[in-house]
């Protein structure tokens, strides 16, 4: 990869595409951000970093054959949560189609672990689509499997503070998930040899424990008891979302965690109680 052409990152002030960025500035990979405003506080915070900064909207596609072009490669995701899964294919359709104008020379897009396994989970299936869309082209192009966030942990902190931890899935049922600074190594290590992955989907996860083994953990971090509280995820407002915990309850998400992690050991894969030490002692 040339150390002169930067990786343009999208969602790069978010939670998955900031990890990317983090990552790729501390591989020594020159970044260039996708933002929508330039002048925004969190653009000025990237762009004293060092981060070139490029004007676009994945939701519209304005400004995506633009930021594409003259890079070594992107890192992209698309998101239902805005205006739903209809939306979620469009973003795809843009991205796809301002990667071929720009002839991007690789393309790092992340999905959701399972996404190929016919989940039925709404935003599962039309990030299925996307990557479907995308296997259509000659888009040289890896796609990454994120399996469930420790972050999401985080929006339930004032009830971790109670001494609960309210899941929506049973507290004896093992979850597969991932640290968001793994996944931003991940994504960078494929940038060091996009010719070694493109072509490849690869499903990633850090660690794998229940509920309850979660709750232990926060707990030790806490100094306190915390307990998890499995409720119905039929109790869930999204369909979405309700879906995707029904699913997290009975399949779950199928990473061969011993395999990745011997693949790639240069991640230095986070386990849960190590994320949880740092994120909740903050």
């Amino acid at each position: 990869m040339s150390d002169s052409s930067p990786v343009v990152v999208i969602g790069a002030t978010g939670g998955q595409g900031g990890a990317v960025l983090d990552a790729l500035l501390e591989a020594g990979v020159a970044v260039r951000a996708l933002v929508r405003d330039a002048v925004s506080s969190k653009a000025a915070v990237l762009a004293d970093r060092g981060v070139e900064l490029a004007v676009g909207d994945i939701v519209s596609g304005v400004g995506l054959t633009d930021a594409f072009t003259g890079a070594a490669g992107a890192f992209a995701l698309t998101t239902p949560f805005e205006s739903g899964v209809d939306a979620e294919v469009a973003q795809g359709t843009a991205l796809i189609e301002a990667a071929t104008a720009a002839s991007l020379p690789y393309l790092v897009f992340s999905s959701v672990a399972s996404a190929d396994r016919d989940t039925g989970v709404p935003h599962f299936d039309s990030k299925f689509e996307v990557e479907k869309m995308l296997a259509g082209t000659g888009i040289p192009h890896t796609i990454v499997g994120p399996a469930y966030f420790y972050d999401n942990l985080l929006a339930g902190a004032d009830a971790l503070a109670a001494g609960v931890m309210p899941i929506a899935m049973p507290a004896d049922k093992p979850l597969q998930q991932l640290s968001r600074r793994d996944l931003g190594r991940f994504v960078a290590t494929l940038f060091q040899d996009p010719g070694a992955h493109a072509g490849e989907r690869i499903d990633i996860a850090s660690d794998e424990l229940t509920p309850a083994e979660m709750a232990r953990a926060v707990g030790d971090v806490l100094g306190t008891t915390v307990s998890a509280e499995s409720y119905d995820p039929e109790r869930i407002p999204s369909a979405d979302l309700s879906a995707m915990f029904a699913f997290l309850g009975d399949r779950g998400y199928e990473v061969d965690i011993p395999g990745l992690h011997r693949r790639f050991p240069e991640i230095e894969w986070q386990t849960f109680a190590e994320w949880a030490a740092e994120a909740l002692r903050r």
